[in-house]
């Protein structure tokens, strides 16, 4: 970043940092705008009106109101998303009493809301926001053969009301290792998981077929009514799988039952790139420098380039590991991406653009266009060069973070 940016970023940062949250008109500067919905724009600006992108062009072109927040940094980018994490559930401290990722009392819980667990105050959720992420799809994680719902929200707001985008944006089912019971528990087997899975759709399937007898009111189950909008197609069944043979029994019951359906984790996918291309599914990918053991033992950091060569939709995310620190960074994930097939921009959209159509919200982010909620990355360079820096941070035109990080 120029001296003169910094200088310019600095002032109208802690100017717009002494406003009131409700402030939303800002305009963002960039030496170079990387909108994700065209070619990088030189010397472009982004204008921000009520939390809502009103213009995006060449800052010599492009007209910004009289009065309104300049702000500047040489590289600036739609804010970046998070296409699978726990981040509001799993909480920084690491502690019994803020780890509500995984409810262990039943293997099959598909009516678990993220939305009634979500902590929008947690260290975590601001930790990611001041490195550039302005959305997560986040929710119960791995380690029950359906763990819950995930959702999608903005990383700001005091609320999950105020955060809120998408309150149920997929169930989450888990395939493998992580999923099996110890002891004589249900599922004990990798064959016992499908058959559970398998038993809860044909449940759902045959409590749609089923009359109520006359005079007597329905009854509710709140676990069939969930896997009924995955038969419905109203919401998708995103399977965790690393292992390819966890992954072609999931694509099965994709086929067996015509649901919608995302793979997560994912770390054999390039062993059954035409299997996936195939079936038709997008990819939710692990992160590249998750540890490779177990079922991440085939893990390689250039999956994401040979699923974009394919053609296979795919994203990246934090994922889930219970240890300190508690959450990956996919801005630092992508990287990995970037430096093996993937490019710069290609790990951009793996980040943006593409985790938005992934999880449903691409009307709303992941690229700078007129109409899209104004949330904006600034950097001092290269976004996946280490030794450059997150400036700040704009979500729906209030400035969230000013300090470089």
């Amino acid at each position: 970043m120029s001296i003169f940016s910094r200088i310019v970023f600095a002032a109208t940062a802690a100017f717009a940092l002494a406003m009131p949250a409700a402030a939303q008109d800002v305009a963002v500067r960039g030496g170079t705008v990387y909108t994700m919905a065209g070619e990088p724009i030189s010397d472009g600006v982004v204008v921000i009106e009520d939390g809502i992108i009103s213009a995006v062009g060449p800052a010599s072109s492009t007209s910004v109101p009289d009065g309104i927040q300049v702000l500047s940094a040489e590289v600036v980018t739609p804010g970046l998303i998070d296409a699978h994490s726990t981040v509001g559930l799993a909480g920084y401290l690491n502690q019994s009493q803020d780890q509500d990722q995984l409810e262990r009392s039943a293997p099959i819980q598909p009516e678990l809301r993220a939305l009634d667990a979500y902590n929008p105050k947690d260290r975590l959720v601001q930790w990611v926001r001041e490195l550039g992420i302005t959305t997560l799809h986040t929710g119960h994680g791995p380690g029950a053969l359906i763990s819950g719902q995930t959702m999608v929200v903005k990383t700001t707001g005091d609320t999950v009301e105020d955060a809120v985008v998408v309150p149920r944006a997929m169930i989450a089912a888990n395939l493998g290792r992580l999923a099996l019971a110890s002891g004589t528990k249900s599922p004990g087997t990798r064959s016992k998981q499908v058959a559970l899975l398998r038993s809860a759709l044909v449940k759902a399937q045959n409590a749609t077929n089923a009359k109520p007898k006359k005079g007597e009111p329905a009854k509710r189950d709140l676990m069939v009514e969930a896997m009924q909008d995955v038969l419905d197609g109203k919401v998708p069944l995103m399977v965790t799988a690393w292992k390819a043979q966890d992954i072609l029994s999931a694509l099965r019951l994709k086929e067996e039952f015509g649901i919608e359906m995302v793979i997560d984790g994912a770390a054999d996918a390039y062993l059954i790139i035409d299997e996936l291309k195939a079936a038709g599914v997008s990819v939710i990918l692990h992160p590249p420098r998750a540890r490779q053991f177990g079922d991440l033992e085939n893990a390689s950091f250039d999956t994401g380039a040979k699923l974009a060569a394919a053609g296979i939709p795919f994203a990246y995310q934090s994922g889930y590991e219970g240890y300190v620190p508690k959450t990956r960074v996919v801005l630092w994930e992508a990287a990995v991406g970037a430096a093996n097939g993937l490019g710069m921009e290609g790990a951009l959209k793996a980040i943006t653009i593409d985790a938005a159509q992934l999880i449903g919200v691409a009307d709303k982010v992941g690229s700078l266009e007129v109409g899209k909620h104004g949330d904006v990355a600034m950097f001092s360079g290269d976004p996946f060069e280490t030794t450059n820096h997150v400036t700040g941070v704009v979500i729906e035109g209030v400035v969230v973070s000013d300090e470089p990080r």
